[in-house]
């Protein structure tokens, strides 16, 4: 077991007192997902007390505690378990040498970020930390920091929002010397009187750019200069990302092929063809910021295109699976965590570009819209028709819009939930179609993905 941290460090960051003598190689603040040798963080929430969770905590192979109540076992006592998780982190930060590279944006930060880290763990194996899913929220953040080794060569954090002055927070706590904006659109804009709105609150995220810091910024947004505006008051180089002529790093040229995208990017200081594996326009633009991410934190640009080629989707982030079938198989692209105006328009111009038999789509309503929520889910019509669906079911409450819009021009059903989306895909896949699946987390559509690749399609009476 490798040592994260002692007791005697964690007591000194966390301002605690040390009841035994112990070693941790892992944080966590969820009793389930403990493992052999970590530290549990029994915090208290609104809904639950983690001190309930402490004996199961340590059953399943915890080494100690950060307990703001008395404790049977190992444990480092403090005043409030959750300021505990934030001094970890700031006390993971103070301790690293590692380049850290800040990743927000309304759509594209986790699979940047997990391109990220690919890349530069690929050039100094072992060298590389991240956060881990898509913990990028106020106790997400500090746990992703805490888990950071002392000895590593880069950590790259998501951070995400939904209310003004949150990333502002976050940012100052990972302390980034990178900071990537991936994309401004719509998502959370209940919050929100504008998008203009939306991207202030995104710039946040270069208040706590170190000193000599970068920012990288979405060439082709139309926030571009609004983006600048909020960085150069805190970063000493300001690089803009994008296809448009102009943009500091630049897809110059841009080949779809059988294998992949063939890109050519233009750098600032020379070029790099490679090929990137994740179809869609959107994957470029992720990938000309993950260059310049690389080039700003001194990182081998030849790796990251290596890296780059050999992509896989995330599972609920555009992970590819099979649907077996009596004949053959289907295609499934998972994209069932999360969804926005911007992403699912997005996905769906990918999906048009499939080679497949027939298209199908499952859509999930896109929760967090606001008043404008309804004209969001009706303008989905056109990307439906222009991706050539043949078939969409649509899932939830606010989706009765769209299917109204559709009309005739798309065959469609509306449902309220998984299961009965599940049921209206009885004897519709063939083998050699194409089906999406993308909705908003909440819908649970993650679930119907399982149903899917499990083979678990209801015959059709």
């Amino acid at each position: 077991m490798t040592t994260l941290w002692s007791s005697g460090e964690i007591a000194e960051a966390v301002g605690g007192t040390a009841h035994g003598d112990f070693h941790v190689s892992g944080v966590a603040f969820d009793s389930r997902e403990v493992g052999p040798g970590d530290l549990f963080i029994a915090m208290k929430g609104e809904e639950t007390d983690g001190h309930r969770f402490l004996d199961g905590a340590f059953e399943n192979g915890a080494s100690g505690a950060i307990t703001s109540e008395p404790c049977d076992h190992p444990h480092i006592r403090v005043e409030d378990s959750t300021e505990a998780l934030n001094a970890l982190g700031r006390a993971s930060r103070a301790r690293t040498t590692a380049k850290i590279i800040g990743v927000t944006g309304s759509v594209g930060k986790t699979g940047t970020k997990e391109a990220l880290y690919e890349a530069l763990d690929r050039s100094v194996p072992g060298g590389a930390h991240r956060s881990v899913k898509s913990y990028n929220n106020h106790t997400g953040v500090p746990l992703s920091l805490g888990r950071m080794p002392a000895y590593c060569d880069y950590g790259i954090f998501e951070m995400g929002m939904n209310h003004a002055g949150e990333l502002s927070r976050l940012t100052r706590l990972v302390r980034p010397h990178v900071a990537v904006v991936t994309a401004i659109a719509p998502a959370h804009s209940e919050f929100f009187e504008s998008e203009a709105a939306i991207a202030e609150a995104k710039g946040e995220i270069f208040e706590g750019l170190e000193a000599g810091g970068t920012a990288i910024i979405p060439f082709d947004s139309p926030h571009r200069h609004r983006l600048i505006d909020a960085a150069k008051p805190h970063a000493a180089t300001i690089w803009t990302f994008g296809s448009g002529e102009g943009a500091d790093i630049r897809a110059r040229e841009v080949s779809r092929e059988l294998t992949g995208t063939i890109v050519t990017a233009q750098l600032p200081d020379g070029e790099l063809t490679f090929t990137l594996s994740p179809p869609g326009a959107h994957w470029v633009s992720n990938a000309m910021a993950i260059l310049a991410a690389v080039e700003a934190v001194g990182g081998d640009l030849a790796q990251a295109g290596l890296a780059l080629a050999e992509m896989a989707g995330l599972p609920g982030r555009g992970e590819r699976r099979a649907i077996p079938l009596e004949d053959g198989e289907a295609l499934l692209i998972d994209e069932s965590y999360n969804a926005n105006p911007a992403s699912m328009a997005a996905t769906l111009k990918t999906l048009a570009e499939e080679q497949a038999g027939r298209r199908i789509v499952v859509l999930g309503s896109m929760k967090e819209l606001g008043d404008q929520s309804d004209q969001f889910h009706a303008d989905l019509a056109t990307p439906i028709r222009e991706a050539n669906v043949d078939f969409a079911i649509l899932v939830g409450e606010e989706m009765a819009v769209l299917a109204e819009v559709l009309g005739n021009a798309v065959e469609h059903v509306h449902v309220p939930g998984p299961s009965e989306a599940l049921d209206s895909l009885a004897g519709r896949i063939a083998a050699g179609d194409a089906v999406l699946v993308k909705g908003s987390n909440a819908i649970g559509l993650a679930s119907l993905v399982e149903e899917l690749t499990a083979g678990k399609i209801p015959c059709l009476n």
